[in-house]
């Protein structure tokens, strides 16, 4: 669980939405703004999966 909460702001950063995430939190993200964070996470994911 650990692991996948490291990837949801790892996701969020590479989106350019930490500041945002910090100062409103995960439930002041736009519906538009959290399906990106969703797309990079999977991006990332399957990245991971290539790799090992």
């Amino acid at each position: 669980m650990q692991d996948e909460r490291a990837l949801k702001y790892r996701a969020a950063a590479d989106l350019g939405l930490t500041e945002k995430l910090l100062a409103v939190g995960w439930a002041g993200l736009s519906a538009q703004e959290t399906g990106r964070i969703g797309g990079r996470i999977s991006a990332l994911k399957r990245q991971r999966g290539k790799e090992q």
